[in-house]
C-alpha cells in the first residue's frame, strides 16, 4: 500500500505556460523522490506596462512517501 503527499509549487516562465508547468516539475524533481503526477490549480499572467511579463502556474504536486522503516530509524 502507498501513501501520497501533495505540495503546491509556484513557477515561472517567459516563455509561457507550458515552459512554467516544466519549470516546476523540474524544481520538484531536484528534491522529491516518487513525483508521480502535478496538478494545475492555477493559471495567472505578471504584467509590466499592460503586457506580459512572464507566465506563473500553481502546481500541486503528488509524490510517493518512501515506505522503508530503514530511513526512518536510521539503520
Amino acid at each position: 500500500m502507498a501513501v501520497a503527499r501533495v505540495i503546491e509549487v509556484s513557477a515561472t516562465s517567459d516563455q509561457g505556460f507550458e515552459a512554467a508547468v516544466q519549470e516546476g516539475i523540474n524544481r520538484a524533481n531536484k528534491t522529491l523522490r516518487n513525483v508521480t503526477s502535478a496538478w494545475v490549480k492555477d493559471l495567472r499572467v505578471n504584467l509590466d506596462n499592460g503586457r506580459v511579463r512572464d507566465y506563473q502556474v500553481n502546481l500541486l504536486i503528488t509524490f510517493i512517501l518512501d515506505d522503508s522503516n530503514e530511513e526512518m530509524t536510521g539503520r
